[in-house]
């Protein structure tokens, strides 16, 4: 005889509309559909569940974001938690999925610094658990490097009134007084990132030339406008709702709570216009690389490069050679690849399609490429990074 369907709530503030929040739902209700789960959209879980022992609870499990009132509740009625917040204050007691945001803030570093970057700042909200970790890892890879780092700490709400943001913007200014120029920013969300876009062009300050920012978890519309379109962190917030919801379903049928929270890694940086170029002095190497930016996605090489900044292949080559440490063909193709790989993770088109938008003449070109320079075919790095149907 089959077994009664599970209910299950789901507490994941779904009136904020963004990927931490809805897309870890989707991807608990992908989960939910494979096991027949009768699935409750309940924010006042904390609430809803009884007081005290005695009375029969409503749900088998909850997956939250959880608060000390549904952990202390969810414990006395022997009711499984998995916990999606990582700046819960009752995140040491549940069992939880998380990006690994400590993975997130060495990838940042590794790209600032492959763009010849020596100057970092840092800016984190206060009492953000999951910022503040990515924030140490980033510190660490450059202070590695022997650099340094500018870190303040911002309002987690930029809009709840007029004083309140007129605050915030003083309280960025002075850290942005701190900075030197050119310099990498890293930035917990894509408001505050937006907001430090505006206050560099106040100063006259360009970005990315003069500051390169990454900002956020990858929220399209913020992201991609209005230019320059931010470099962002995408989570696949998918992935951690389905690993949440499966870990719920092993809870629910008695196995014992794993002793450390889950982190699963992020898909990858979503390159774009704030960080898409080199920080270089030497001008006509830095027009170059601005040329092939822009331009990454014809047919280009050396020759059409050098045409573009009116000089000679060869000295250009001597000049990429010199600055670089590595020939034009190298950054063109490093800027295909980086692009190939956003449109892999971010769509499902087809392969074929992405190579040629890209730059790449034909999908097979753009294998053999991604198999040298990274040891995966492209179809293998789209697999790895979006929510796999058969987990």
């Amino acid at each position: 005889m089959a077994s009664e369907p599970k209910h299950v709530a789901i507490m994941l503030d779904l009136e904020w509309p963004y990927k931490r929040h809805a897309s870890t739902f989707a991807g608990t209700q992908q989960y939910a559909k494979e096991k027949g789960w009768h699935s409750i959209i309940d924010e006042f879980a904390h609430d809803t569940l009884p007081a005290r022992r005695g009375k029969s609870p409503l749900y088998d499990g909850v997956i939250a974001r959880a608060n000390t009132q549904l952990a202390d509740r969810a414990t006395r009625l022997g009711v499984p938690v998995v916990n999606v917040w990582p700046s819960s204050p009752a995140r040491k007691r549940l069992p939880g999925v998380f990006a690994d945001f400590a993975a997130s803030g060495r990838i940042k570093a590794e790209h600032f610094l492959a763009r010849g970057l020596s100057k970092f700042a840092g800016l984190t909200a206060f009492k953000n658990y999951a910022e503040q970790l990515e924030l140490r890892a980033f510190r660490s890879v450059i202070e590695e490097k022997g650099y340094s780092c500018v870190t303040a700490n911002a309002p987690q709400s930029l809009s709840r009134s007029l004083g309140h943001w007129r605050r915030t913007e003083n309280l960025v200014a002075a850290w942005m007084d701190r900075w030197e120029l050119p310099i990498g920013v890293m930035v917990g969300g894509e408001d505050l990132g937006r907001l430090i876009v505006q206050m560099c062009y106040g100063r006259g300050w360009r970005v990315p030339q003069d500051v390169a920012i990454i900002a956020g978890q990858n929220e399209e519309n913020l992201c991609d406008n209005p230019s320059p379109s931010m470099t962002s962190m995408e989570f696949g917030y998918e992935r951690i709702g389905y690993e949440c919801a499966k870990l719920l379903q092993r809870l629910m049928s008695g196995q014992t709570p794993p002793t450390e929270p889950i982190y699963l890694s992020p898909s990858g940086l979503v390159v774009r216009e704030s960080t898409d170029f080199y920080a270089v002095k030497d001008e006509l190497v830095a027009a170059a690389l601005e040329f092939i930016s822009r331009n990454s996605h014809r047919h280009i090489g050396q020759i059409d490069v050098a045409r573009a900044v009116n000089t000679e292949a060869r000295t250009l080559q001597l000049r990429f050679r010199k600055v670089l440490d590595s020939p034009i063909a190298t950054e063109i193709r490093r800027v295909r690849i980086e692009r190939a790989k956003r449109e892999l993770v971010q769509s499902n088109r087809r392969i074929q399609n992405i190579a040629r938008d890209v730059g790449f003449k034909t999908a097979n070109r753009m294998c053999e490429i991604f198999r040298r320079e990274l040891g995966i075919t492209p179809g293998e790095y789209r697999r790895q990074r979006q929510l796999a149907t058969d987990i």
